[in-house]
């Protein structure tokens, strides 16, 4: 069969270091090994691919577990109401995320005062953000600092640089190329509050009812991706292919994400398997600081585990 007969299946990503696994499936034939064939669409933000993963414009998304959990609720930024029939059923990551600052500011504290970005108030990282902020003395609430939405991690990261704000969320290779600007990493996200589930593989109900041997193929082949990147024998060329599909990468910028994001302690997930752990700290700070929010207590009502066990070998 040739990848023009497979099936195809329409992934929707922001644009980043944390799509290595799509990178690698689709140069590396992976997905097709599996009888699929993906294509990636773009998204400049959360409430825009919320919003078209509603409307069906897509198959899948790679997106913050926090952002299926709001739609869920009827929580979500996107006018929309609630996606009783969003789930989630792979896990890719802890989000690498990294408090990035501007030059000049040394310490969290600093950023009393100042502007923060986020893609949206109340999913996606906003609440990671405004936690970090308040274990060093920042009270939102209080108005110890300005937040505004600036999108997806490429406008954030554009909009840091021109100073329009004094720090964002950021992971590879926003994160390497700021620091390689003269900006300051004030912290990583997973070294502060501990267990975090990031990114999962998400869909709507209706579609995966119809389409279960599509979701357990893109499992697979994800996995099989992610188990080929951190083989040491691939480094070189894994890095061309991040290169490829960021080709605003420079070398050492490629090389750095290598290290970062295939780190043994919190780089991608080589089990492809939702923390539950990580998803219930989703939970508390949902709990914490979305208005809507409170008692969420149950992290498997937003998950689907019965295509990942399909899709693991006896």
């Amino acid at each position: 069969m040739t990848s023009r007969a497979l099936p195809a299946v329409t992934v929707n990503v922001f644009p980043g270091g944390f799509n290595w696994g799509s990178y690698v499936g689709q140069d590396k034939q992976l997905f097709a090994a599996e009888g699929i064939s993906v294509a990636l669409q773009g998204t400049p933000n959360s409430v825009r691919q919320m919003t078209d993963l509603a409307d069906g414009n897509f198959d899948i998304a790679m997106t913050a577990i926090d952002n299926i959990v709001a739609y869920v609720e009827g929580q979500g930024e996107a006018p929309i109401g609630a996606q009783p029939g969003f789930f989630a059923f792979m896990g890719s990551d802890s989000g690498f995320l990294n408090l990035v600052a501007a030059p000049g500011i040394r310490t969290i504290g600093d950023l009393a005062g100042r502007v923060v970005s986020v893609d949206a108030f109340t999913t996606g990282y906003a609440f990671v953000l405004y936690e970090i902020l308040r274990r060093n003395g920042l009270d939102k609430n209080a108005g110890d600092y300005k937040v505004v939405s600036a999108g997806g991690m490429a406008q954030r990261w554009k909009a840091l640089f021109e100073r329009q704000q004094d720090a964002t969320l950021l992971s590879a290779p926003y994160n390497i190329m700021a620091q390689q600007a003269g900006f300051v990493n004030l912290g990583n996200a997973i070294d502060i509050l501990g267990t975090y589930q990031g990114n999962v593989a998400a869909t709507r109900r209706e579609w995966a009812d119809r389409n279960a041997d599509k979701i357990i193929a893109f499992i697979r082949g994800y996995r099989r991706s992610v188990t080929w990147l951190y083989e040491p024998l691939n480094r070189v060329e894994a890095i061309e292919i991040l290169r490829r599909h960021l080709p605003h990468f420079t070398a050492d910028a490629a090389d750095a994400a290598y290290c970062e994001l295939l780190d043994a302690r919190s780089g991608f997930f080589k089990t492809c398997n939702i923390d539950l752990a990580g998803v219930q700290c989703v939970l508390d700070l949902r709990n914490q600081y979305s208005p809507r929010a409170g008692g969420l207590s149950d992290p498997a009502k937003y998950c689907d585990f019965s295509y990942a066990q399909i899709a693991t070998p006896a």
